[in-house]
């Protein structure tokens, strides 16, 4: 057997000295280099397979990692079958997220033992918040991972796997103070290209009592505005119609890299609300990279995810309401209705405190789009704190919900010291009454809407019928309607069919909880609708 030229059991003349091994270089040499050792053929490019599981942070974290694995001479192929790699991005928050990947693994390791001796060994790896917490059981459980790597040590994957090409396993974990990957401008992996996430910062510092967020992802740490503006500008030029802002606490957003801002004071919380840590000084905050953002492109909408409901200055709020392309939608992720569980979860608010944050959204946003975070069954809730939650779900009847029953996690403050004490049918049962009270508003906020034009930025046909399209209104609501021929609302140009990325107009005719249905009026721009409003 030969590897590219060199006899089998000699050593690779490449720069790292590899041995060959039957017809496969185990990571001598950077893929599709050419072998020093052979007659001038280059090395095949090994292929990766990337899925991505969990929040949106993590789809940003697998671009990110394709950015970099690209540059080092890997292909990416969409063929479980296909590939050499296979990375699975993951996620902590919940059990049942810890519990998809392994039972992924053992899917598997059933392919990794069917794969051809003829073939490069297949390599498979765990990144981001699950490889943070668990990377010790990670690598030792059935001995199926061959390398694991943190949110911090994505620019390392290309070293773990040349060391896990030469048959041993790699790790690295360590978080990090400072890195946000700004110098790398992520390679989207989603298809389409209509809208993209661009990650702001990492880490958080909140120290909620029921968060694993802060031990798998680290401290607070903001990417300079100007990285963040040249690659939204990057996108902008790509085509794409509408970025998410992302970031764990994203409007505590603190950029601290341009000197003349250093001194700048830290500004106000929301009223009624406090935090576990000291307010920081200095540096450019989320207010001034909201308006830079939406200067960029008048055309791109912006939306941002996921706040803390305590950094909602008054000039961010009146940006959104001024701006015609920053969506007027909030996140506000509330978790619980009862101030006694909120000062358990250490959110720092009360519900009245919460409430009256609402009430000034609206007031200073109007027909502004809410959506929230809920957990059913935290520690020593009580039936009474569990219908404080449900009066609160029908009080500010939010438009779109994310609710989920609590899972404890290791390292958590609340792991330490409280007791996960209420019984999992109880937690399902409140779960599924939190979902049913949820749905029921949510139908009547979207029906409030029936009969209304709504501006939807198409994203491609609907999944349940091959003649109807798909799309997202301002509010993050999905719209769908029939995929017809329309004219242009300028009367610029001829009947069209809509496509991803254009903008057109729905009259409304039916709603559901989820969902939008409605007759297509015309095509239009995000610059000529809010101008006709």
């Amino acid at each position: 057997a030969r590897c590219w030229g060199v006899p089998a059991a000699e050593r690779c003349p490449g720069p790292r000295g590899c041995a060959a091994l039957g017809l496969w270089c185990p990571g001598g040499l950077v893929h599709g280099a050419r072998c020093p050792g052979d007659n001038g053929l280059p090395l095949p490019r090994q292929r990766v397979y990337l899925e991505t599981y969990g929040c949106q942070m993590n789809v940003s974290d697998a671009e990110i990692a394709w950015a970099i694995l690209q540059k080092n001479g890997y292909a990416r192929t969409k063929e479980l079958d296909e590939a050499d790699v296979i990375l699975l991005v993951t996620c902590s928050v919940r059990e049942k997220a810890e519990q998809t990947i392994w039972n992924r693994l053992r899917h598997l390791k059933a392919l990794k033992a069917r794969r051809p001796r003829a073939r490069v060994p297949l390599r498979i790896g765990i990144l981001g918040c699950m490889a943070e917490r668990l990377k010790e059981e990670i690598l030792d459980r059935e001995k199926l991972v061959d390398i694991v790597a943190g949110p911090d040590a994505y620019r390392d994957l290309p070293r773990l796997l040349a060391v896990a090409e030469s048959g041993q396993r790699a790790a690295n974990v360590l978080l990090s103070l400072d890195e946000t990957y700004a110098d790398i401008l992520p390679v989207q992996t989603s298809a389409g290209g209509t809208t993209a996430f661009v990650s702001i910062m990492r880490g958080c510092d909140n120290m909620c009592s029921y968060c694993i967020v802060p031990f798998t992802r680290g401290r607070e740490r903001s990417r300079p505005v100007a990285s963040i503006l040249q690659e939204v500008r990057l996108l902008s030029e790509q085509g794409v119609k509408e970025v998410t802002l992302l970031g764990q606490n994203v409007n505590s957003f603190r950029d601290t890299s341009e000197v003349q801002f250093q001194s700048a004071a830290a500004p106000a919380l929301s009223r009624g609300f406090s935090t576990v840590y000291k307010a920081k000084p200095g540096g450019l905050r989320f207010a001034h990279l909201l308006d830079q953002v939406s200067r960029i492109d008048p055309e791109m909408r912006i939306r941002f995810t996921s706040p803390h409901p305590k950094d909602f200055p008054d000039e961010v709020l009146q940006l959104i309401q001024e701006r015609h392309n920053i969506c007027k939608q909030l996140h506000l992720p509330a978790q619980s209705g009862s101030t006694r569980v909120l000062e358990a979860m250490r959110r720092g608010y009360t519900r009245e405190a919460y409430l009256e944050l609402v009430q000034h959204v609206r007031e200073a946003i109007p027909g502004v789009s809410l959506s929230s975070d809920f957990i059913a069954g935290f520690c020593g809730e009580t039936e009474d704190d569990h219908q404080q939650t449900v009066s609160l779900l029908r009080e500010v009847r939010y438009n779109v919900g994310f609710l989920f029953a609590y899972s404890m996690r290791q390292k958590t403050r609340a792991y330490h010291r409280l007791q996960d004490d209420v019984p999992a049918d109880i937690k399902k049962r409140r779960l599924e009454e939190l979902i049913a009270v949820f749905r029921e508003e949510a139908a009547r906020a979207n029906e409030a809407l029936v009969g209304q034009s709504q501006l939807v930025l198409v994203e491609g046909p609907s999944k349940r019928s091959a003649s109807e399209l798909c799309g997202r209104n301002d509010g993050n609501v999905k719209v769908i309607f029939p995929d017809t021929e329309t004219a242009d609302a300028a009367g610029c140009e001829a009947a069209a069919r809509a496509r991803p990325g254009d903008y057109v107009l729905v009259k409304v005719t039916s709603a559901t909880s989820q969902s939008l249905r409605g007759v297509l009026l015309c095509r239009t721009t995000l610059s000529r609708a809010a101008a006709c409003c």
